[in-house]
């Protein structure tokens, strides 16, 4: 039965030109896949079980390709794995149920979802929709966004090394072991229920507050966050009795500077130095409340 069935296969694959097609042919073609079936079904590849566990091979290859990370897309994972997305949900579930993984929703989908819906309505009407945004308090999860959205977007808008994003996570640090909820402060911007921008107020002195890290994401620019953030420092830090507010910037941010210029900070001193993996020009700007 062996023989014969390699035999048959040898014959079936011969160019068309060595072997004609025939009912031997069919035969040949059949047997294969009803081998190949049985073989599959003996070793435990269609029925689970896969070494002794109770999961199937691709059960067992989802598994390892989820353990590679600390969390996965959907998207990435049928991606990866070539998988119907209907059965993924079926296994991931089966995971869920079996205490192995948990699952939530991504805030990336929901980016992705209200960007869509953003275009259709564009589309449609002919003409851009506003766009809301809101300020709120952070919130768990947030600080971890600033340090990573600040490193990421410097380096990609003017080159600025991993010591910069060294820099913002000692600032965050900091402020979220040692602030004082009386004189200290931190906003969040959101667009759209996704975070968006983010400033700081901190006690620099007595009198004197200092503004940090303002940060807005390229693609919410232009719908006055910068400005609005700024003026969100202001107000706090007169509400709190300070007399006077500082910060400290580098010339190339020449956005972040018109908004510091339009809420009536002035220039009070500038040097040159080389940070970030950069030569640049530190300002140190200020102005009376």
């Amino acid at each position: 039965m062996s023989e014969l069935t390699v035999e048959e296969w040898v014959r079936t694959n011969k160019p068309a030109s060595d072997v004609a097609a025939g009912p031997a042919d069919d035969a040949a073609v059949a047997a294969v896949r009803g081998f190949n079936r049985f073989y599959t079904n003996v070793i435990g590849l269609l029925r689970g079980k896969y070494l002794d566990t109770p999961y199937s091979l691709t059960e067992a290859r989802l598994l390892f390709e989820l353990a590679q990370r600390d969390a996965s897309e959907v998207t990435d994972l049928r991606r990866t794995v070539d998988i119907d997305a209907g059965y993924l949900s079926r296994i991931l579930a089966r995971f869920e149920s079996d205490g192995l993984i948990s699952r939530q929703r991504s805030a990336a989908d929901r980016r992705r979802l209200l960007d869509a819906m953003h275009v259709i309505t564009e589309t449609l009407t002919g003409s851009p929709q506003p766009r809301g945004y809101l300020l709120r308090a952070p919130r768990p999860g947030d600080m971890g966004w600033v340090v990573q959205r600040n490193g990421a977007v410097y380096a990609e808008e003017f080159g600025w090394d991993d010591s910069y994003e060294a820099l913002v996570a000692r600032i965050v640090a900091d402020y979220v072991v040692h602030r004082d909820p009386d004189a200290e402060a931190a906003w969040i911007a959101e667009v759209d229920g996704v975070p968006a921008g983010c400033v700081f107020c901190v006690r620099e002195d007595a009198a004197t507050a200092r503004l940090r890290l303002l940060l807005v994401e390229p693609w919410a620019r232009g719908l006055g966050i910068g400005g609005r953030l700024v003026d969100e420092v202001l107000r706090f830090a007169r509400r709190t009795g300070y007399s006077r507010i500082t910060l400290w910037t580098n010339d190339v941010l020449a956005d972040a500077r018109r908004i510091y210029q339009r809420a009536g900070f002035t220039l009070d001193d500038e040097s040159p130095h080389h940070r970030f993996g950069k030569d640049l020009i530190a300002q140190n700007w200020s102005r009376d409340l």
